[in-house]
């Protein structure tokens, strides 16, 4: 019996220990954020945070969770608030949407280490999170985006009852009143 927390939750798993994290997560735990691109941990759609380092849930067997702390896309904020994915929004990064989930947690990961980072920084720590449609330009702008917004939340005080911008894990275009 193997137990991990995912996404803040108490969880066990009592299968194959070699069985890859990312069919636990999907097929177990129905996280179905956590995409499958290549299952050789090159293009970074299944990545997730183990004990709070990005990590490819394609190579990572579920015994090496044991015991450890796992966020996925699912786990970062409910309500879609995190400035990580506020700023996606805001700024439309997604075009196909498949790699986002990845995008977003190795942003979120950078952001946690490197409250504000270069181009070149950025650069870095996306390496390896493919964009088939190339919307690096946009998901490095909301990189940037999301580091104002995570230093300006921290120097105000929240207001009470303030809801989310609507952003999440539905990459839906935003709803304008500009056509």
């Amino acid at each position: 019996m193997i137990k991990l927390k995912v996404n803040g939750k108490n969880q066990q798993f009592d299968g194959d220990p070699e069985m890859p994290l990312l069919w636990f997560l999907r097929d177990e735990l129905n996280l179905k954020g956590t995409k499958f691109g290549c299952g050789f941990g090159m293009c970074g759609a299944c990545t997730i945070h183990l004990n709070g380092k990005p990590t490819r849930a394609c190579l990572t067997p579920v015994s090496a969770a044991a015991n450890a702390s796992i966020t996925t896309i699912e786990g970062i904020s409910p309500d879609g608030s995190h400035p990580v994915q506020v700023a996606w929004q805001e700024l439309d990064v997604p075009q196909c949407g498949y790699c986002q989930a990845g995008q977003i947690m190795s942003a979120c990961a950078l952001l946690a280490k490197n409250p504000k980072p270069t181009d070149a920084d950025i650069d870095s720590a996306m390496n390896g999170n493919l964009c088939r449609c190339g919307t690096y330009l946009r998901i490095r702008a909301a990189i940037h985006q999301a580091a104002e917004l995570k230093a300006s939340a921290a120097t105000k005080p929240a207001k009470a009852g303030a809801k989310a911008s609507g952003a999440g894990t539905n990459f839906a275009p935003r709803k304008s009143g500009k056509q």
